[in-house]
């Protein structure tokens, strides 16, 4: 984008996806780190200083960033969000795993500010979703398996972008409404089911897989992440076309609407 750079904080600055955001910006050239942020002490990160988190709401104030972007967890994001609420920033998470009132409480923020949700940043898993929905429209009957795949230490399961998809195929095959997760012993698919299988190991960025099968054949749509970068460039994206958004709750397929305009 041209004109001005847009500033950003960073909260969990010391985490898998807080460094890589930090050093996306400091690669892209046109967004600048005013704030960054850690629950506990951590060195600087691509030149930024990190500062303690529970000092989030006075560093919005002083700094006024245009856009904070956040991967942390479930609780954190909401408080961030209601910071960015005190201080008028419009947000940005990529974080996942919210219970009911915890979304609740983040779509109460965007009343007041741009909240930007997304379970997945990657562009490629944007195609995919579509490309899932046409499929699950074209194919009527077809059994449907997801598995996923993903490090060793995500917490939440199954992910977020997988049950984006999920919520995908159901909104078009309403046949599908209850989602089995594994299977164990005798255990033969029932009408309306879909499977789920999350997988956990080693450093695995992220691997989503839904088969459609039926009619003597079968079809695989897959999307796999190199590394976190994707994710990370994604979410400055996000960042930069938020900064300048009215109060709303908004996703990442606004983003990629836009730029096809």
């Amino acid at each position: 984008m041209s004109g001005d750079p847009v500033s950003i904080a960073v909260t969990g600055a010391g985490g898998r996806m807080g460094r890589e955001v930090i050093q996306a910006a400091a690669d892209r050239g046109n967004v600048d780190v005013a704030v960054a942020v850690n629950r506990t002490a951590v060195e600087p990160v691509a030149g930024v200083a990190v500062d303690a988190a529970d000092r989030l709401g006075e560093l919005l104030r002083a700094e006024d960033p245009d856009v904070l972007v956040d991967f942390t967890g479930p609780g954190s994001a909401v408080a961030y969000a209601e910071a960015c609420v005190d201080a008028g920033v419009p947000m940005v998470t990529g974080t996942t795993g919210f219970e009911e009132g915890q979304l609740d409480s983040l779509r109460a923020a965007s009343d007041s500010v741009p909240v930007l949700k997304a379970s997945n940043f990657a562009r490629g898993v944007a195609a995919l979703r579509r490309a899932i929905r046409e499929a699950a429209a074209a194919l009527p009957g077809y059994d449907v398996e997801l598995t996923e795949t993903h490090h060793n230490a995500k917490r939440d399961a199954p992910s977020g972008t997988a049950k984006s998809i999920l919520d995908d195929v159901e909104s078009v095959r309403g046949d599908l409404d209850e989602r089995v997760h594994g299977r164990e012993g005798d255990a033969p698919r029932e009408a309306g089911e879909i499977g789920v299988h999350a997988r956990r190991a080693g450093d695995v960025t992220g691997e989503h897989e839904v088969l459609f099968a039926g009619n003597r054949e079968a079809i695989e749509l897959t999307h796999r992440a190199g590394d976190r970068g994707v994710f990370a460039e994604g979410a400055l994206d996000a960042a930069e076309w938020l900064a300048n958004r009215g109060p709303g709750w908004y996703g990442f397929g606004d983003v990629l609407d836009a730029g096809r305009q």
